[in-house]
């Protein structure tokens, strides 16, 4: 009898003992999931927090940044999605003999995720610089299409002394122009203008440009007011400026850069209609 008793209690020992083992062993789970999470929510939080710098500090477009910010938005809620589903699961498990599968099986899933959310996140950050760099490209090249067009006008001849001390000066070309009222179009170095009106009492006139396959007409103009425009392959700067203003007579000058080859690589024209 007393052998008996002695048996059922060290069975129930075994079986506390079991189970003390597999809840440690599910806590300790519970404990590596829930550092993982912690882990990846900083990187996903300091993410956002790098975005939020990039939009304020170098005017990241709203479009470029919406996309990032979802990619990393999507990737915490594919995270807590997982991480859910092994909590779940692991609950599920009730046989002892599975735990030990399950809990292996649940940590290589895990350290998968976290693999794969560290790789989506590198990538996340990879396109913030990507466009941080893009950025600081087209400031530049504002910043020098700025400086071209400063300098341009700061060249500006309101008469035929000062056109001929910038001709001195050796920096551009000058094709002057006296140019009636017309149907058809003139040619003017590269370029075919074409004077459509003008109105002497406010001194405005009003042009049409074409320069390689494109037309542009530029209305109410002054005098002395440059009119620039791109030309070529090259996209060189040119400029129009109209020094005095007739009944429909127009006078002035055409500043292209200088020493361009104007028959080997001018533009063709569309015929006028």
């Amino acid at each position: 009898m007393g052998a008996g008793l002695a048996v059922v209690a060290l069975q129930g020992y075994g079986f506390v003992s079991m189970r003390s083992a597999l809840e440690n062993r599910m806590d300790s789970l519970e404990h590596a999931m829930q550092e993982g999470r912690a882990q990846d929510g900083t990187k996903v939080t300091q993410l956002a927090s790098d975005l939020d710098v990039v939009t304020k500090k170098m005017g990241v477009t709203m479009q470029e940044l919406q996309q990032a910010r979802g990619v990393a938005e999507r990737l915490k809620q594919d995270h807590a999605r997982t991480a859910q589903r092994l909590r779940n699961e692991l609950a599920a498990k009730a046989d002892s003999k599975l735990v030990s599968e399950f809990q292996q099986e649940a940590t290589t899933k895990l350290a998968e995720v976290q693999q794969d959310a560290t790789t989506k996140i590198g990538t996340v950050s990879g396109e913030v610089q990507g466009v941080r760099t893009d950025l600081d490209v087209t400031r530049q090249d504002l910043a020098s299409s700025r400086k071209d067009i400063t300098d341009v006008k700061t060249q500006v001849a309101r008469n035929g002394t000062e056109l001929a001390e910038l001709r001195r000066k050796g920096e551009r070309d000058y094709f002057e122009f006296d140019m009636p009222k017309s149907q058809v179009f003139e040619r003017i170095a590269d370029v075919q203008v074409q004077l459509k009106k003008t109105d002497v009492k406010r001194q405005k006139y009003n042009v049409m440009i074409q320069a390689d396959d494109s037309r542009v007409e530029k209305k109410d103009r002054g005098v002395n007011e440059p009119i620039q425009f791109l030309v070529g392959r090259d996209r060189l700067r040119y400029e129009f400026v109209v020094n005095y203003i007739d009944k429909d007579r127009i006078r002035g000058y055409v500043s292209t850069p200088k020493d361009k080859v104007l028959s080997a690589e001018g533009p063709s024209f569309r015929r006028p209609q």
